[in-house]
């Protein structure tokens, strides 16, 4: 099973999306749209403070009546954020999202985010491993 930074280097995208805690929801949302991502990681003088994601949107500011245009992000991100390090496994990673419900999870190198992974991307990585692995079962019992 591969490592966290395994599937991060294959990943397209490597740059970690993030947004000051400061600005308004509103500016999360946009960058969220225009890079088509569930989720940005929260920095303040390149510290990881916490993520704001669709649902923090939705949970925290649309039921709640607030403006996206006056509510800042550090009003409602999550600020206990759940991570990952570049040596854990997509397996580690998987039971820690699974359990917990989290669609988004940064791998953190020491102080620095390297790159954050979604549900998606380790799912898409455990059914390419599990295809790898019935592909060497049949090889071996067809020999």
């Amino acid at each position: 099973m591969k490592t966290l930074q395994e599937v991060l280097d294959a990943k397209k995208h490597k740059e970690v999306i993030s947004i000051a805690p400061h600005r308004p929801v509103f500016d999360a949302l946009v960058i969220l749209a225009e890079y088509k991502i569930g989720a940005l990681v929260v920095m303040e003088q390149d510290k990881m403070v916490g993520i704001f994601s669709e649902r923090d949107y939705a949970r925290e500011v649309i039921l709640k009546g607030k403006s996206s245009k006056t509510t800042q992000i550090d009003e409602v991100m999550t600020k206990n954020v759940l991570f990952g390090k570049p040596e854990d496994t997509v397996d580690s990673a998987m039971d820690i999202m699974s359990q917990k419900h989290i669609r988004h999870f940064p791998v953190v190198d020491g102080d620095k985010v390297v790159g954050v992974l979604s549900l998606g991307d380790l799912v898409k990585e455990t059914i390419a491993y599990q295809k790898e692995l019935i592909a060497q079962l049949e090889s071996y019992i067809n020999s």
